[in-house]
């Protein structure tokens, strides 16, 4: 008798990860009736909590839009180490153990640094930021984020002449991190930006929200905030940052290259294989807008000259 084979290879089939995220389609799809009732949550929304954090300077830089309320900014998030529904990093959060916790700034630089998470904080005056910020999936929040300058953090450890691009680093721990169990992802979570892209004025390095220490669910203690780009690029619990020569690897654009590259910049021109991303629904909001080319923030534009805008998804 013939041994049965299969129609399709297994290299054709839809990533695990990919799979997972028919849920967040569904719920773009219910999104509309939900935010219907948004606005009442708005006016009763969570207060802030955490500690409060010493801020230096604020600014706005979302065009005068109102933050995301707290409890929505800190309850519906992709963080696949705690799961791949959107609820999934609020109640599991508690597992993780942001202190103590070092942050390890190595490779091609002269002064290679290993910190305690509270003492890299010390060394940079706190900024608030408020930032328009688009998740890949076509929707969005304006967020008060606190932190200081990626630049201003490799400009201390001198990168040498071969520092091209940064790569980041998620921590590697199931316990803490129960997501990592499954094989979503190839763990740990790592992510990558070209150096000019790391030192821009507006590239953030988070430590908190709403003038508040960051919540595990949004990646405490340290995440990286890079407004112009897609949810994606914002690896979150960072323990290491390290400068390379050649470009580093990228965790979703190696499960799912033709959908997700190595620089994720927000494009309304450029769809997603799956979807359009002409159009974003602002949580909190009934109706759609439509999406800025850089999320809005134009002045990067020139990071890009002569590139083909494809190539920059």
């Amino acid at each position: 008798m013939a041994r049965w084979r299969p129609d399709i290879l297994e290299s054709e089939t839809t990533p695990e990860a990919l799979w997972l995220r028919r849920r967040d389609f569904l719920m773009l799809g219910a999104a509309g009736a939900l935010s219907l009732a948004w606005p009442e949550r708005t006016a009763a929304a969570a207060a802030p909590s955490g500690a409060a954090l010493p801020i230096a300077r604020r600014a706005e830089l979302a065009g005068g839009e109102a933050s995301t309320p707290w409890d929505d900014v800190t309850s519906y998030n992709n963080f696949y180490e705690f799961g791949t529904d959107k609820s999934d990093p609020v109640q599991r959060a508690g597992s993780l153990r942001p202190r103590p916790w070092t942050v390890t700034i190595d490779g091609e630089v002269k002064k290679p640094l290993t910190l305690d998470i509270d003492a890299l904080i010390k060394r940079f005056p706190l900024e608030e930021r408020v930032y328009r910020m688009r998740c890949v999936e076509a929707w969005s929040m304006v967020i008060p984020w606190v932190g200081f300058p990626l630049g201003d953090l490799l400009r201390q450890v001198e990168p040498t002449s071969k520092a091209k691009f940064v790569a980041f680093q998620t921590l590697l721990d199931p316990a803490q991190l129960p997501g990592q169990r499954r094989a979503v992802l190839d763990w740990p979570y790592v992510e990558g930006l070209r150096i000019d892209e790391a030192t821009h004025p507006l590239t953030l390095l988070a430590v908190g929200l709403y003038g508040r220490v960051l919540p595990g669910q949004n990646g405490a203690p340290l995440r990286l905030v890079v407004p112009w780009k897609y949810g994606f690029k914002g690896v979150k619990s960072i323990v290491r940052i390290t400068l390379t020569e050649k470009q580093p690897p990228t965790s979703w654009s190696r499960l799912a290259p033709s959908e997700y590259g190595f620089y994720g910049n927000v494009d309304p021109a450029v769809d997603h294989p799956r979807w359009s991303q002409a159009r974003e629904r602002r949580i909190g909001e009934f109706l759609k807008r439509k999406t800025l080319p850089f999320n809005g923030y134009g002045e990067v534009a020139s990071l890009y000259a002569g590139l083909d805008p494809r190539k920059l998804y």
